[in-house]
């Protein structure tokens, strides 16, 4: 019975410096052809080697989690999740882009020092599987005849760039709209190729604090893009279940069923940045929880896994 995601174990074909922060490394392996190619935000799992060991520990079965959180911290291989890139079946080859930080964290620290050849392993949907794999929010919940019939609004951090830029390349070519996204440096900006009617906006952040420049102007972008007509509040009261400054970094994350309105949202990043923008633009009624997604890709002072 194929199940709906499954284990890749491959190698590093190249690692390609792409900006000051980012970093592709194109990963290979002989069943890579039957990773799914489903774009827009699709994530995958990327399970890194541990000094010594490598994946010897790393369960791989049906019940990998709950085998793979029983095991002693010292064997238990870092799991993070990343958006997919790329993929190229043909060829066999899977692209991860990664924001580096520095040697703060395992992700970080692999990506700096990755070489041809180094073994890791991914946890990816099955191309096989006959239905949806989950994993993925952004076309499984907006059709594109909705999108040819309203506008979008991307943002996020360099922890969103990888999605937001792959989500643009898969838009049809109707769709207009704006993608906000803010970056620790000035040539951070990487190419993309958006539908006609979209921008790209990159904010070199800096010294700045995290969301300082995204927040102003995905607020003024929201209000330009679906103007809330005179005399309209907000539709209905502001839901405050989510907006807690002690919640976890995956605690947001509110994906709309079936997403329906004059303008879509789709906005990830450090889970704090990302409640304050949502309490501010469901408050002001530029989006409604039927309309948008917002994700908590990570949250400042805690790691994944």
């Amino acid at each position: 019975m194929i199940e709906p995601w499954r284990f890749f174990v491959v190698r590093v074909a190249r690692m390609t410096r792409l900006s000051p922060t980012f970093v592709r490394a194109t990963l290979t392996g002989p069943d890579l052809d039957r990773l799914a190619d489903n774009g827009y935000d699709q994530r995958i799992k990327l399970i890194l080697p541990i000094d010594g060991r490598g994946l010897a520990d790393m369960p791989m079965g049906p019940d990998w989690y709950a085998q793979w959180r029983a095991l002693p911290d010292e064997l238990r291989n870092p799991v993070r999740t990343y958006t997919v890139r790329a993929v190229r079946p043909a060829e066999r080859e899977l692209d991860v882009d990664l924001a580096l930080h520095g040697d703060i964290g395992p992700a970080s620290r692999w990506a700096l020092g990755a070489r041809p050849g180094d073994t890791v392993a991914v946890l990816g949907p099955d191309a096989g599987y006959p239905g949806e794999h989950g994993g993925l929010e952004f076309s499984r919940r907006v059709g594109t005849a909705d999108l040819a019939t309203s506008g979008v609004l991307l943002a996020g951090d360099e922890s969103a760039v990888p999605a937001v830029l792959s989500i643009v390349e898969r838009l049809p070519t109707g769709v207009s709209g704006t993608a906000i996204l803010e970056v620790p440096h000035p040539d951070d900006g990487l190419p993309v190729a958006a539908p006609p009617g979209l921008t790209v906006t990159w904010l070199a952040r800096g010294a700045r604090a995290h969301g300082e420049l995204l927040a102003p102007a995905v607020l003024e972008a929201g209000a330009r893009l679906a103007p809330v007509p005179t005399g309209v509040g907000a539709a209905g009261p502001v839901d405050t279940s989510l907006i807690n400054t002690d919640l976890e970094y995956d605690d947001l994350w509110e994906v709309p069923g079936e997403a329906t309105g004059r303008l879509y949202g789709w906005i990830a990043g450090e889970s704090g940045v990302v409640m304050s923008l949502r309490r501010e633009l469901l408050a002001s009624g530029v989006l409604t929880r039927q309309t948008a997604a917002f994700m908590g890709y990570w949250r400042r002072g805690k790691s994944e896994g």
